[in-house]
């Protein structure tokens, strides 16, 4: 196979080569100045970015540049929507590139399995075709602004409970039919340049290094040329990813997996011409998303218009189950007693890697029903979140609701 960069990767030594397969850090790839490599950024997440202006943790803990808080993959998916989903890619690349982020760790697209799952809420669908479209459209939205996505978590990663140590053991038509069906559309329909393996085994060989997954069903089936990226912690044996398929192991390990890739190598475990393929791969979407962040630098994107966008998403996104009586729209003047918590300090968003900074605060409750047509008579609190029932505070919201109409 002929290499894009065949000039540049045959003047860089093997330890050269080897440590470009391992982060500089937590979410930045190595760079070499000598050969005008520069490093490539990559940035959560799904539904906003985390983009941290300090030291970098993937578990959220340092704060991150501010950023819209756009619905989650779960809300977004009611909406059925796939060009909203790809406005909201658009969005999400314009805010990206303001901060210097060439890599968006997202759509998350796995496949909701069980309601224990912690990252559901970053999940479309429980359907494989409908989580593939909106994957689809994020893909083509973030990469219309010439950054790259990074579909996740390939694949079969449905619980947190034991992720980097289970085995989704699961046989082949389902795997295609149930597990990769979505990859494969934001694959081939969003054409997408990047993709992240997840930490669990499937069928006893961990994700990162399952020649099956990332070259028999994600390069020699589905076309994919872009590279694949561990899950931060998600790289189990270096060498052998390289080997099968995988690319770049995140966060960064130091040395250690330069001298894995050089021992390998020296060893006759891996072939160096699988190494500067794998390198030509990687190189290939550094130089390509390079100048959209240069182009960008200086630059600030529209804070209050992403926020109208996520509103409208919001809106969109919401589902009504039942109106048999018609009681909704409420009638102008009903008494409308606003009750909880939440009503006045909302819970939204994830925490951890989902853990977004809100350039502008979502709207409350309390905030905006004042400017409705609606007698508001009072509020309570109710009760207190993760604690258990305040009598007191119950007591006084049932005798605001005896006041109202409803609540």
């Amino acid at each position: 196979m002929s290499l894009k960069y065949e000039k540049l990767i045959r003047k860089m030594t093997l330890a050269e080569k080897a440590i470009m397969m391992s982060g500089k850090n937590t979410w930045e790839t190595v760079d070499l100045e000598k050969y005008g490599i520069p490093s490539m950024v990559m940035s959560d997440g799904p539904h906003g970015l985390r983009r941290q202006a300090g030291a970098g943790d993937h578990l959220g803990l340092n704060a991150s540049l501010p950023a819209t808080c756009f619905p989650t993959a779960a809300g977004v998916a009611n909406s059925w929507d796939e060009a909203l989903g790809e406005e909201i890619g658009e969005a999400l690349a314009e805010e990206a590139v303001t901060m210097g982020v060439n890599v968006i760790l997202g759509p998350g697209l796995n496949i909701k399995r069980s309601p224990l799952c912690g990252r559901n809420f970053e999940y479309f669908s429980e359907d494989p075709y409908h989580a593939g479209k909106m994957a689809a459209a994020y893909v083509c939205g973030i990469q219309s602004k010439g950054i790259a996505a990074c579909p996740k978590h390939f694949a079969a990663n449905s619980q947190e409970l034991r992720r980097m140590a289970n085995d989704s053991v699961v046989d082949e038509r389902t795997f295609r039919e149930i597990y990769t069906t979505g990859f494969e559309i934001a694959i081939k329909e969003g054409k997408s340049k990047s993709i992240m393996s997840s930490y669990n085994e499937v069928n006893g060989v961990y994700a990162n290094e399952n020649s099956h997954m990332l070259q028999e069903i994600l390069v020699d089936e589905w076309g994919f040329d872009g590279f694949v990226v561990s899950d931060w912690g998600g790289s189990n044996d270096h060498a052998l990813g390289v080997k099968n398929g995988s690319h770049l192991e995140m966060p960064g390990t130091g040395k250690s997996g330069m001298y894995d890739i050089i021992h390998a190598v020296e060893n006759g475990d891996l072939d160096e011409a699988v190494l500067d393929q794998r390198l030509d791969e990687l190189l290939n979407v550094i130089f390509s998303t390079h100048q959209a962040t240069e182009d960008a630098k200086g630059k600030t994107f529209d804070v209050e218009a992403h926020h109208n966008l996520a509103r409208k998403a919001a809106e969109e996104s919401i589902v009504l189950l039942k109106n048999e009586d018609q009681i909704l729209p409420l009638k102008p003047g009903t008494k409308v007693a606003v009750i909880g918590d939440f009503a006045k300090t909302p819970r939204y968003q994830g925490a951890g890697s989902s853990l977004v900074n809100p350039a502008k605060q979502p709207e409350a409750i309390l905030d905006v029903i004042g400017s409705t047509d609606l007698d508001v008579v009072a509020y309570e609190q109710g009760y207190i979140r993760n604690r258990k029932p305040n009598q007191k505070l119950t007591k006084a919201a049932v005798e605001l609701a005896k006041k109202a109409d409803c609540s």
